[in-house]
């Protein structure tokens, strides 16, 4: 159970870390690249953030991330500077790419294509785990 505490800096550091990343691809002239938070946690004695990220196209999502792993540092750095009013200490930030949209979308061509198991009883056998 998030507190409000943990919900307001998550949404804090959501803010700061949007016009972070997205002035970085600007500032480099990166076309064709989107890269939005979708979601901050917080832990709940506020020394770790996860970080959710989605970036279109998915298939420079593997290379983005590992840039911005090995540039976590810096990016912590331009947040402190932004919310060393808010807070006393930023937390350490831990990035991970949020697949939910890929999963959606999977789960909406199964059900609208051939491999649909509600209306294909047969698939579902495919479809257990071992």
């Amino acid at each position: 159970m998030e507190t409000n505490r943990q919900k307001k800096i998550g949404s804090v550091l959501q803010k700061d870390l949007v016009d972070i990343l997205q002035g970085e691809v600007r500032k480099n002239g990166i076309p064709n690249l989107v890269i939005s938070v979708s979601k901050v946690s917080v832990t709940s004695d506020l020394s770790v953030a996860t970080v959710h990220l989605s970036i279109f196209p998915p298939e420079k999502a593997p290379e983005l991330l590992a840039a911005i792993k090995t540039n976590t540092p810096l990016i912590k750095h331009d947040l402190s500077q932004r919310v060393r009013l808010q807070l006393r200490k930023v937390p350490n930030l831990t990035f991970f790419i949020d697949d939910s949209l890929d999963y959606i979308e999977k789960i909406d061509k199964a059900l609208a294509g051939k491999e649909n198991p509600i209306e294909n009883r047969d698939l579902l056998e495919k479809r257990k785990k071992s």
